[in-house]
């Protein structure tokens, strides 16, 4: 078998693109994949197109190698950019070697240890009382893992207008009052999207009793791993880390020296299939379990339930569709084919290879859209993390 073709498509879905990449070969089994990286799709397409003049004419089966060889294959290896482009290809490919041999994805990777994958909600809900209202939404449904958002001060001229002490003074007295309100069963987190710094993320930790959050995702940014360690000498609670890491080597420190809890990984950021393996693996030598970025379509998900399936030490899959969310990444007329959600938890799919199918008809009538993810500053106009 040989790879005759990879094609991308760049489409808007709900309310951010999606990378599209498709794997062809000469015996007509293809293979669908997912990059990442978010508003910059087209230097991720860019790089799968470089990706493409030396893989035609390569055995698709040769999954491990072909990685090595996209990886090492410039001087300037790495980056998020590269191994998005590396992930979208790597998917593709185990979609087709486990349609060539018959058997899921998760076959291929030692198989199945859980029918179910567990999943978290995300309430969108602005902090304050409405907040209370999504949290009593989604425990009704089942959902007993939720993660909340950051309050963020309205301001009628300038919506990217973000202060942190405003935000964590406000988010940390709803934190408690939904503790309080919903007992110690919950599992209850947020996300602080690296908008804080040290001192910041701190001060946020400590305005709250112990026990009030069971994971804090993200709260400074990561490229420092000293700057994480002297938080975590400042606050005991777990930290779920590593959503923007781009292989397995980020995720060294943070791994090798107990500086995160939950190991956020994204399957179409890291490299694919291949090093998500790599890195789960690893966690599990620390004890420590995954909760998957997901914040993609189908496909990512799909990739990122069959890694679910076949690892031991596994959490919560980040899912956007929820009573409390619905983004519309999961288009079933552009997904025919697409893994089934119950409730709280998603079916690992049993089908040939990914269990995705992409209607490469309706998105040729499809555009790509530039779009940006904000562009947040502090009241004194200085730019901070989106």
């Amino acid at each position: 078998m040989k790879i005759t073709d990879i094609k991308t498509y760049p489409v808007w879905v709900g309310m951010r693109n999606q990378m599209i990449v498709k794997v062809e070969t000469d015996e007509g089994i293809y293979g669908y994949g997912e990059g990442g990286v978010s508003s910059r799709e087209l230097a991720v397409q860019g790089a799968v197109r470089h990706y493409r003049e030396f893989l035609l004419g390569k055995d698709p089966l040769r999954r491990g190698a072909l990685w090595q060889e996209m990886y090492r294959s410039q001087y300037f290896e790495g980056g998020r950019v590269l191994t998005s482009a590396i992930a979208a290809i790597d998917i593709a490919l185990y979609d087709i070697a486990g349609k060539a041999l018959g058997v899921p994805v998760y076959q291929l990777l030692g198989g199945k240890q859980r029918e179910m994958v567990p999943c978290f909600a995300t309430t969108s809900a602005p902090v304050g009382p409405k907040l209370l209202d999504d949290v009593r939404l989604l425990l009704d449904n089942g959902w007993n893992c939720i993660r909340t958002g950051m309050y963020h001060k309205p301001h009628p001229e300038d919506p990217h207008r973000f202060e942190p002490r405003e935000s964590i003074a406000e988010t940390a007295k709803w934190l408690v009052k939904i503790r309080e309100e919903f007992g110690s069963e919950l599992v209850l987190g947020i996300d602080y999207h690296h908008r804080l710094s040290v001192a910041e993320a701190a001060s946020f930790c400590q305005r709250m009793p112990s026990g009030t959050l069971d994971f804090l995702e993200e709260p400074i940014r990561d490229e420092t791993p000293e700057a994480y360690e002297a938080l975590r000498t400042m606050t005991d609670v777990p930290f779920a880390i590593g959503e923007e890491f781009s292989s397995k080597w980020a995720f060294v420190p943070f791994i090798e020296r107990g500086i995160t809890n939950y190991v956020r990984i994204d399957v179409s950021n890291v490299g694919g299939i291949t090093e998500a393996m790599k890195v789960a693996g690893w966690a599990e030598t620390h004890y420590i379990d995954l909760m998957p970025h997901n914040p993609l379509g189908p496909i990512c998900t799909a990739a990122t339930l069959h890694v679910a399936a076949a690892c031991p030490n596994f959490s919560w899959l980040e899912v956007r569709n929820t009573p409390t969310e619905h983004l519309g990444f999961n288009d079933p007329e552009l997904f025919p084919t697409q893994p089934k959600q119950e409730g709280a938890m998603y079916c690992v799919p049993d089908g040939p290879g990914l269990g995705v199918e992409f209607n490469e008809e309706k998105a040729a009538g499809m555009t790509f859209k530039f779009s940006e993810t904000g562009r947040i500053h502090r009241a004194d106009g200085s730019y901070t993390n989106a």
